[in-house]
This record gives C-alpha cells, structure tokens and sequence, in this order.
C-alpha cells in the first residue's frame, strides 16, 4: 500500500445515493479518489463550491478515529492488518437516523438517539490503534487552540493527539465550513430536502474505513472494513 501523508479512521458510506449526493456536494469522491463538478442548486448564499472548501480534501465522512501521521518504524500496510483485525472482532452499532443539523456556523449531518454504543466504538478504535500514531508536533498542538479548550479536552490532546475523543467524542458528518448564522440557516433549508429521502432509518454502522491523505491534501478511501465481532 502506498505511503500517504496522514491516515484516519472515518465511517463513510457504501455506494449509494447518500454516497453520490454528498461527493457531489463536497466536489470531491474520496472512494474512486476524483474531483466532481459542484450542483447547481437555488437559494445558495454562495457556491457549493465556496460553501465546501473547508471540508472538501476530507470526503464525506464521520471521524471515528481522526487524522495521524505514523509514528516511526510503523506503515501503512501494518496499520491495514490492525484496522483490518481489530473491525473483525467490533460489533456493528445501529442508531435510530441522521438528520441534518446546525453545529455552531457548521452544517451537518448527526445521528439520532443515544449515541453511547457509537461513542464506545470511536473510543476502542482510538485506543486500539494509538501505537500507529506519531505524537503531533507543536504546530499541530498550536493549532487545535489549546487555550480555548476544557482541561479534560487538553488532557485528550496530550494523551491521543486530538481533544474531541473519548467524553468528548460527537460523531458527526460535516457538509460545510464554519458559515454566518444566516449562511448556515439558508444551506441547511436547501439542503434539507435533497438530503431527506437518502438519508438511512435506521443508521446502520456496519463498516468501518482507512483513508489516507495524498500529497495533494485530499483524503481517499483506502480500504474499507466490516464490523464483524
């Protein structure tokens, strides 16, 4: 397997409309690793491609355990195998649905009901496959802005290189930037009913994902993994 530049551990969607609609939406197909042309769509307060920017070198995703460098002596085939047997022996989590929601000035997608199991799947693969990841330097640690962060989130940022795991774990699957409330308001009332029809009831998480980040900066789905315990 090809050396890229960081990894990560998300839930992405099988083949599908939900995979289709949200790569088209982001402009970019993380499983066939391509560029898509944006839709056209009315009542936009800019661009899809403007709207996307940020989230787009990612793919649709959800993070269960979020991006890492490999630490030395480690590759990428080694954390293949460990993805791969560690999914094998995780049960699959079901959730009652997503539905499309407001995070702050982001727009996305959340699960509905009680996300204990889900949480505790995130936290196991964040854990199980920590011995994989290079510990951030100060640059990466600068830029999670320590200073705005809870003591507990610090304390995650030290110990598993990102503060939003294990408490403070929130699965969510992201559609936009950080927008003006006004922006996020109008893209969520023209994305809500493309998204509706497509979105799963119940939300099955039955695979898990390896992606990889190119030298492009854009992520690709590498591998994908059943949830078979």
């Amino acid at each position: 397997m090809t050396d890229f530049h960081r990894y990560a551990i998300y839930w992405a969607p099988e083949a599908g409309q939900l995979a289709d609609l949200t790569a088209a939406w982001l402009g970019w197909d993380a499983a066939a690793g391509r560029r898509l042309p944006h839709p056209q769509l009315a009542g936009l307060p800019r661009t899809a491609a403007e709207l996307t920017e940020t989230p787009r070198k990612y793919g649709f995703h959800g993070t269960i355990k979020p991006p890492f460098r490999l630490a030395p002596g480690r590759t990428a085939e080694g954390l293949h195998r460990a993805a791969a047997d560690l999914c094998a022996a995780l049960p699959p989590v079901t959730l009652a649905g997503l539905s499309l929601h407001r995070l702050g000035g982001f727009v996305a997608l959340t699960p509905e009901g009680d996300q204990g199991e889900l949480a505790g799947l995130a936290a196991r693969v964040v854990e199980a496959l920590d011995a994989f990841r290079a510990p951030p330097d100060a640059a990466e640690i600068a830029r999670r802005r320590p200073e705005r962060l809870t003591d507990r989130q610090r304390g995650h940022l030290a110990r598993w290189g990102y503060p939003y795991v294990m408490e403070d774990f929130r699965f969510h699957l992201t559609l936009t930037g950080d927008l003006p409330d006004a922006d996020a308001a109008q893209v969520a009332a023209v994305l809500d009913p493309l998204l509706r029809p497509v979105l799963p009831r119940p939300f099955h998480v039955g695979s898990l994902c390896l992606f990889g980040q190119g030298e492009d900066g854009m992520f690709r789905l590498l591998h994908r993994y059943a949830l078979s315990g």
